[in-house]
């Protein structure tokens, strides 16, 4: 193994490091300034270069750049007296594998050697690299192989379908999918998340307007039914929609036809309705929340998209995918995931599904130091410290394969009904420790350590203010409703909102 290069104008640094990393069988080669390093680079080439960033005659920084262009992707360690952002932001953007900042304890920086030293020695990705062209939708396990098969069977139909699963799990991507493989392809595919436009807007843009119509009104506007003409028209988040607006749309649904805000004319629309919710539409019919003869309309055929907790066997494909997506997008190396943390990441319950595992993945691309992920490199909210509080409760059965499966009960395409998981949705499933419970034990363990008073009252507040403040949020800053959402008062909820100071 070549030498570890270390290029300090501080000798007790050099021998510091010198030492210590004999100890650990390191060789090493030691430069008091950037030109003799440069120089030497014409000649010969280190496994790992340590640099100071600020020495007389030339700066770290200027020795990077020359590692980058003589020895692309040697791994370099920039180390500096100076610990401020200017100097921390230009290192990593001129390819630093990390940035050390003195002074350091010796055997984190020997550790943080050692793990240079182990990425400089591993070779080129072992994984097929045709993960980069994979498609938007992957999945090997039984659950998601059901849901393609279904696709694959609607593909020749015109049928309306109801995606149901939980957020982030890739309802729109199924929809998309559904469109792409239709006799309406060549269409448009419009999408509108019911649930992200206030109420009094959501009728025009659903079904436009005319002149007038309104206060702001100045000329016709056409409405996603119009603008999805021979198409289709993804309404998302479903279960959301104000009750007055799914009478309109269940005439559509029912008659072919609307009017325009302000309109007289009737219209036709051409369109094919795929409608998505992770709510459970059964219960929020009983409830008086949403229409039963619209519900029944919209549930011809119900596709069920599993939870990534369901189809954990595809996590490591999955964040593969990511990653390589998400270099792709930053214009980087696409970084590696070693088997163990692959394995760990795998038996993560992941309640924020397909969506969290890619944002984690984005994180990753920019925030890991290494071209190969561990589990040390994970966000710490994901950590082992936090696996306690991410496990899954309980022993809830397995879903079959056939929970993601066609269920509903019109016939395709003149054949007989599918019913193929009409029990499966009675199965319990398993459902994670809310994940927010190891983070509060953890800030309760700081707060008794700082010797904090009155933990129990701070908290409480700090819990209610961040219920309130969800619960208006999600109701746009309508109190009442967001009283009757967490089921408490009127007057308790305008008291809170004064007491805890959450007036916008």
């Amino acid at each position: 193994m070549k030498p570890i290069w270390i290029v300090d104008d501080d000798q007790s640094i050099r021998w510091v490091l010198e030492k210590a990393l004999a100890r650990e069988n390191l060789a090493t080669r030691s430069f008091a300034n950037v030109r003799e390093a440069s120089a030497a680079l014409d000649h010969d080439s280190p496994q790992v270069l340590v640099s100071d960033i600020r020495m007389p005659g030339g700066s770290g920084l200027e020795l990077l750049q020359t590692v980058r262009d003589k020895v692309p992707g040697l791994p370099v360690i920039i180390m500096t007296a100076f610990s401020d952002l200017d100097s921390a932001v230009a290192a990593f953007q001129g390819g630093a594998f990390e940035y050390l900042a003195k002074p350091f304890d010796v055997d984190k920086a020997v550790e943080l050697i050692r793990r240079a030293v182990d990425e400089s020695m591993r070779g080129e990705q072992t994984w097929d690299d045709r993960v980069a062209d994979a498609p938007e939708m992957l999945g090997q396990a039984p659950a998601m192989q059901d849901m393609f098969r279904a696709i694959g069977r609607l593909s020749h139909s015109a049928a309306t379908v109801l995606i149901t699963g939980e957020s982030g799990t890739g309802k729109e991507l199924v929809a998309r999918a559904l469109h792409r493989h239709s006799p309406r392809a060549n269409g448009p595919f419009i999408a509108l998340n019911t649930a992200a436009i206030p109420k009094d807007l959501l009728e025009s843009e659903l079904f436009g307007h005319e002149r007038g119509a309104f206060t702001g009104a100045q000329a016709m506007r056409q409405g996603r039914f119009e603008q999805a003409e021979n198409g289709t028209l993804f309404l998302d988040e479903i279960g959301d929609m104000p009750f007055d607006l799914q009478t309109r749309l269940l005439r559509v649904l029912s008659d072919g036809q609307f009017y325009r805000v302000g309109g007289h004319n009737p219209l036709r629309a051409n369109v094919r309705v795929i409608a998505a919710t992770h709510q459970n539409l059964e219960s929020r019919v009983r409830q008086g929340l949403f229409r039963e003869d619209l519900y029944h309309r919209l549930n011809v055929i119900r596709l069920r998209l599993p939870a990534l907790r369901e189809r954990s066997e595809d996590i490591p494909l999955l964040t593969r995918h990511f990653l390589q997506k998400s270099a792709r997008d930053l214009g980087v190396e696409s970084k590696r995931v070693s088997e163990e943390a692959l394995a760990y990441l795998a038996s993560l319950p992941f309640p924020g599904n397909v969506r969290q595992l890619e944002n984690l993945a984005n994180w990753l691309t920019v925030m890991a130091p290494a071209q190969t992920i561990e589990i040390k490199d994970l966000p710490p909210d994901l950590g082992p410290a936090q696996a306690g509080a991410t496990e899954l409760a309980g022993g809830g059965a397995a879903l079959g394969a056939s929970d993601a499966s066609l269920t509903g009960t019109a016939p395709i395409n003149g054949m007989n009904p599918v019913t193929h998981s009409a029990a499966a949705a009675s199965m319990p499933v398993a459902t994670p420790v809310s994940a927010w419970e190891g983070g509060l034990r953890t800030e309760v363990a700081r707060l008794l350590r700082e010797n904090s008073a009155d933990v129990m009252d701070e908290l409480a507040r700090r819990f209610e203010a961040a219920v309130i403040r969800e619960a208006l949020d999600f109701t746009r800053g309508r109190k009442v409703e967001a009283a009757e959402r967490l089921g408490i008062g009127r007057n308790t909820i305008t008291r809170k909102i004064q007491e805890l100071n959450l007036e916008p």
